[in-house]
């Protein structure tokens, strides 16, 4: 291998808290000797399902916020569901991987990006990931439609005259809107509205 050695990041994760991660763990550090790649940081979610957002998983977070720093330029996981369960989440962590330049090697399901076969699997993964999302769109738009004829109205209801009576005499006293919003169980957006047709 020459130039310098890659910088690689490990992702290791379980469902649940009775699992651990070492196996994963010493099984892509092994990976990572074998190649004469540098681990610079392992990233864990422990008893973190994989189906749930970037959101709610820590160390997934983490490390795509340094993938986005340049700390490494290699991300090593035991398998694709340690990344994700959700297609589409996972295909948004392939593609922020791919925008700032971080392979990926999946090791049981020997997916290397940093070779011209894994790149190949990773473009037509990202091809079925937009029509999915073109399908998504299309859906979304069609069920609009749908209710649209049936004359559903769409969009939040509107306030009641009562209601907007009591936000306006809150508002009146110096309320400020979100207190008013709090207080009523309505949208800052509504108290918001009024206060502006308020002023009008």
């Amino acid at each position: 291998m020459t130039g310098k050695p890659k910088r690689a990041a490990l992702y290791v994760r379980v469902s649940t808290d009775g699992q651990t991660v070492d196996n994963q763990r010493l099984a892509l550090e092994a990976v990572c000797e074998q190649r004469g790649w540098q681990v610079v940081q392992v990233y864990a979610d422990n008893g973190i399902s994989g189906a749930k957002g970037r959101k709610q998983r820590p160390g997934l977070n983490a490390l795509l916020k340094d993938a986005s720093r340049g700390r490494f330029n290699v991300v090593l996981a035991w398998a694709l569901d340690r990344l994700g369960r959700s297609l589409l989440d996972l295909l948004d962590t392939l593609s922020e991987l791919e925008t700032v330049g971080v392979a990926l090697v999946l090791h049981q399901q020997a997916i290397d990006t940093t070779t011209a076969a894994g790149r190949m699997f990773f473009q037509v993964t990202g091809a079925f990931a937009e029509f999915e999302r073109a399908m998504i769109r299309s859906r979304v738009k069609a069920g609009l439609e749908r209710a649209k004829a049936r004359g559903v109205r769409l969009g939040r209801p509107r306030t009641g005259a009562k209601v907007e009576a009591v936000i306006r005499a809150r508002l009146a006293r110096g309320d400020g809107i979100k207190k008013v919003a709090k207080a009523l169980g309505v949208g800052n957006g509504t108290v918001a509205r009024i206060k502006v047709a308020m002023a009008i």
